[in-house]
């Protein structure tokens, strides 16, 4: 008796001591403003009191549709993960039936089945780390007042080893009813990242981790989660947009800024004040804003804007510091276009003025500034031309810019700045000012006039009404892309570096213009470029260098013409020759003639197709022996638009779409003797061979559509493409040249040997889920 008395007296010491504690904990849960901070600092002390060696804390998403971890301990190793609220994970399971359950071994299959048929334990973590999870005791966390779930609450391993007793269920749901009153308390009091945490993108001691290193280095807390802590800017948008309750608005490169809503802001009242007009829309204009509660707080935007609708938009401040900077330019920089538009001298040039009225006028601080800053914006946009379009009478003169292929408008100028703004171009490069009836071609060296090292290619041809438009190709000096990086299928990669190995002979790169020959050829040029090979190239213009070449610029003034330049070359003992463009007979000639004499000659022509380029110069006269004797291969090209890879949407194709594609791609192989002999055969021996170059492990075939986001301006597509059709010089190709047989002939020649061409190229992209057929087809003309 004495003894069982004594034992009894002991599960009571050990009770009361349990609920101290227990009472001790919620104290202080109950007491604290900061939920998120006292239970970091309380996990330890929770884990203690149910002797459990470890503890995970969910929190709800905000769809109520998963559990993210909130707090966790022994798993530093790992990132924050979510769980859906199903019944197939342990966790997952108690949120959905919002009761606990008390596991021995959650290894034991048996025992997770009497829960639920479909329920296991993620055992990954255990696998990583070593660790082996057994025991689990999990209680969800619900709102007594209408039965919300607000999270999980879950503790693994006991310390004894044997499974947690029912004073610890019976304590847990004690703490788990604290626990929902806290997290109800701490809903009214949300932060800006509360998001995060609620998706599990970072944890509340990291949001601490973070606002105490902002604090020490006195940086803005949103700077060190993006660059400290690797938060994508979306996710930290969407996190603003959640507080604030207003939409997230991205930083967009090529947003055009409004004179008329701009015109009486200065910058200083912008930097200071943190608000920015950027759009009239019909639905009201738009405010972008970084602090939308303070701003929406006061009267000072309905002042400036009393007779417009107001739209807030929230912002990092990172975005709206480059939006400062994209209306009106860097902190003492050549400033904003605007304030550049607003400091001309608002005089009319009259028509037909005199070259020294206009010069005058070129030479105005203003315009040149206006000039630079027109030029700086498009290289820092990644345009490839800028497009300067005046129109006749009152009306504005357009500057757009062209990226990816596509033109974007950029800014209009007062139609009194039109003929100014002419004449400083032509001066920039060097050309007639007063010569108004006839194109001319020119070349700014920007380094003289502004703060880029770039080149300008400039073209002025005389429009209606006696105007005059301007197109600037930008030229930035840069390295070859290797040629592993081209985007060449793996057949016409393996081909293409086994024909350009040879030490002598005659291979082109034809395209139209903007189709990347030039890069292409300097990557061929790379991968051959060893010290023991002498390479001299005649470009016009220079734009892409490399060390080990020697590069000359055509300049047809002083008398350096390709032809010229060939023939230099051949007296200066090289190994490879690389040809700007074959332009007339006398290029070509000589060279296949220093094709046929030991050298490796490199050069584009401006042809559609591979088997064209060949007609093209025997057209030009070439003798049919010595170019087929020459020739090593031919390479067409095009460059087609990248579908953008934040936004593009994967579908499995149809097997309607599927058969589609294989029809487009077999029209140009029926001629073949593979697909007179049996069409239906060889059909089916391509869709076998698509089926394993490009199905999934379901045979499906995975294609993207084309969306649009903020990235890609709302296009579906950002960056290029590259589309190839290679034809090599063999035995069979080489008697159709010297038989000076049809391009079909020579078509069907290559394609059964293998070639594929720009349309099946792109076709096979398509599958492969770079871009789409509406962009094949708009680069493919048949």
């Amino acid at each position: 008796m004495n003894t069982q008395a004594s034992a009894n007296t002991t599960d009571l010491s050990g009770q009361l001591i349990f609920s101290r504690k227990l009472q001790a904990v919620t104290n202080k849960i109950h007491a604290t403003q900061n939920i998120d901070e006292i239970m970091l600092q309380l996990s330890s002390d929770i884990s203690a009191l149910f002797e459990a060696d470890r503890l995970t804390i969910y929190s709800v998403s905000e769809d109520k549709s998963s559990i993210a971890t909130k707090i966790k301990t022994g798993l530093g190793a790992f990132k924050d993960f979510k769980l859906p609220i199903s019944p197939l994970s342990v966790a997952g399971y108690v949120a959905f039936n919002k009761m606990m359950v008390n596991i021995a071994d959650v290894y034991d299959d048996a025992e997770l089945k009497k829960y639920n048929p479909g329920i296991t334990f993620l055992k990954d973590i255990d696998r990583k780390t070593g660790y082996r999870t057994k025991q689990m005791l999990v209680a969800p966390i619900i709102d007594a007042n209408d039965g919300e779930l607000m999270g999980v609450i879950q503790l693994i391993n006991s310390l004894s080893g044997s499974p947690f007793p029912t004073s610890a269920e019976e304590g847990l749901q004690e703490l788990a009813k604290t626990l929902a009153i806290a997290f109800k308390h701490r809903s009214r009091i949300r932060t800006k990242f509360d998001y995060l945490i609620d998706q599990g993108i970072l944890s509340a001691a990291e949001i601490e981790l973070a606002a105490r290193s902002a604090h020490r280095k006195g940086k803005d807390i949103e700077e060190i989660l993006l660059d400290e802590f690797q938060v994508n800017l979306a996710d930290l948008g969407r996190s603003l947009t959640d507080f604030y309750h207003v939409p997230y608005e991205p930083f967009k490169a090529d947003r055009i800024k409004s004179d008329e809503l701009l015109k009486n802001l200065k910058r200083e009242y912008v930097e200071g004040s943190l608000w920015l007009p950027i759009d009239d829309t019909p639905e009201g204009l738009v405010i972008l804003t970084p602090e939308p509660d303070r701003i929406m707080g006061s009267r000072v935007v309905c002042n400036i804007f009393p007779k417009h609708k107001l739209l807030y938009k929230v912002c990092t401040r990172r975005e709206f510091a480059k939006t400062l900077e994209l209306f009106y330019g860097a902190a003492g920089s050549m400033g904003s276009i605007d304030d550049l538009l607003s400091n001309l001298q608002d005089e009319d040039i009259p028509e037909g003025a005199s070259s020294a009225d206009e010069m005058s006028a070129a030479a105005d601080n203003e315009l040149v500034k206006l000039v630079n800053k027109i030029i700086v914006d498009a290289y820092n946009q990644g345009a490839s031309d800028i497009h300067i379009e005046p129109y006749p009478g009152k009306n504005k003169t357009i500057v757009r810019f062209r990226r990816d292929g596509t033109l974007f408008p950029y800014i209009e100028i007062p139609p009194s700045h039109r003929a100014a703004l002419l004449a400083r171009l032509k001066i920039m490069c060097d050309l007639d000012i007063s010569e108004k009836r006839k194109p001319q071609d020119g070349k700014i060296m920007f380094k003289k006039y502004g703060p880029l090292d770039i080149e300008l290619r400039v073209a002025t041809i005389p429009t209606a009404g006696g105007l005059e438009d301007v197109v600037m190709r930008i030229l930035a000096a840069g390295k070859p892309i290797p040629v592993d990086n081209l985007g060449l299928s793996a057949r016409n990669l393996e081909t293409l570096k086994k024909v350009v190995s040879k030490p002598y002979g005659l291979f082109l790169v034809c395209g139209p213009t903007g189709s990347g020959k030039t890069t292409t050829l300097h990557s061929v040029l790379g991968y051959i470029n060893t010290p023991e090979t002498k390479i001299w190239t005649a470009e016009d213009p220079v734009e892409i260098t490399q060390k080990g070449l020697r590069q000359v610029q055509v300049n047809p003034k002083a008398g350096i013409t390709f032809a010229v330049a060939m023939r230099a070359f051949l007296r200066a003992d090289p190994d490879v020759v690389m040809v700007g463009e074959m332009r007339d007979k006398e290029t070509v000639a000589t060279g296949i003639e220093a094709s046929l004499t030991g050298h490796l000659v490199f050069s584009t022509l401006h042809t559609n197709s591979a088997p064209e380029s060949i007609v093209r110069l025997l057209d030009m006269g070439m003798d049919p022996f010595n170019f087929a004797d020459a020739l090593l291969g031919i390479l067409a090209q095009r460059l087609g638009k990248r579908l953008c890879s934040k936004c593009k949407k994967p579908y499995v194709a149809s097997e309607q779409e599927i058969e589609s594609l294989l029809s487009e791609y077999a029209e140009e192989l029926k001629n073949t003797p593979e697909w007179l002999e049996d069409a239906s055969a060889a059909r089916d021996k391509l869709r076998q061979e698509w089926k394993k170059s490009f199905a999934n492990d379901k045979g499906e075939f995975v294609l993207n559509h084309a969306v649009g986001c903020e990235e890609c301006n709302k296009s579906g597509y950002k960056g290029r493409v590259g589309l190839h059709e290679l034809l090599v010089g063999s035995d069979e190709i080489k008697k159709n040249i010297q038989e000076h047989a049809r391009v079909a002939d020579m078509t069907v020649t290559a394609l059964s040997q293998g070639m594929r061409t720009l349309r099946q190229d792109g076709i096979e992209k398509v599958l492969q889920g770079i871009t789409d057929m509406k962009q094949v087809r708009s680069v493919c003309i048949k």
